[in-house]
């Protein structure tokens, strides 16, 4: 997989973005600019057990040690898709890549990179995926019809990445249950 390839700017509209297949495996990225540090981006992205916070469909990553974690993620239809992911290469304050096992429910890899941004403006962090989806075409458009397509989720989970690393917290329009109850709603 040439990665460099299939990197989608900040500004680009998804419709003008870079996919490409290896065989089966649908290919997708996003990159961001974050106002921070590119070792405290990586330092908190490397810490696994973090990422379910900014990762809507993660529900749970299991550590098992510094190389290999259990991941369950959201399924369709309310069923959970399980694998074991294998960091394949670490690059400190720089560059994570993984792969899944090959028992895994349904088959990635990826890598993240950390850049410092010109002119001290943050750090450029680039995510670049590839997955093989269950069912293939007909498992895609399940997921485009239910929202659940991985480079929709990927946008989604980039938004909330930079916003909990620059403000400490990810913005939702949720209404907090507490507020409705003093509502009286």
């Amino acid at each position: 997989m040439t990665w460099e390839d299939d990197v989608q700017s900040d500004d680009a509209p998804s419709t003008t973005a870079k996919h490409g297949n290896d065989g089966d495996l649908k290919r997708f990225s996003r990159a961001v600019t974050i106002n921070r540090d590119h070792g405290e981006l990586y330092r908190f992205w490397r810490d696994f057990s973090n990422l379910p916070a900014v990762m809507d469909n993660i529900i749970s990553i299991t550590v098992l040690d510094d190389n290999i974690s259990e991941w369950v993620a959201k399924g369709p239809g309310g069923s959970a898709v399980k694998w074991r992911s294998i960091v394949t290469e670490d690059i400190e304050d720089a560059l994570i890549a993984w792969r899944s096992d090959d028992d895994a429910d349904v088959f990635n890899e990826g890598r993240i990179t950390f850049v410092p941004a010109q002119g001290d403006r943050g750090t450029v962090v680039t995510v670049v995926m590839a997955y093989d989806p269950p069912a293939g075409f007909v498992g895609r458009v399940i997921a485009k019809i239910l929202q659940r397509e991985p480079e929709v989720q990927l946008r989604r989970d980039m938004r909330r990445f930079k916003q909990l690393m620059e403000t400490g917290e990810i913005a939702t329009n949720v209404r907090n249950p507490a507020q409705l109850a003093e509502e009286g709603k």
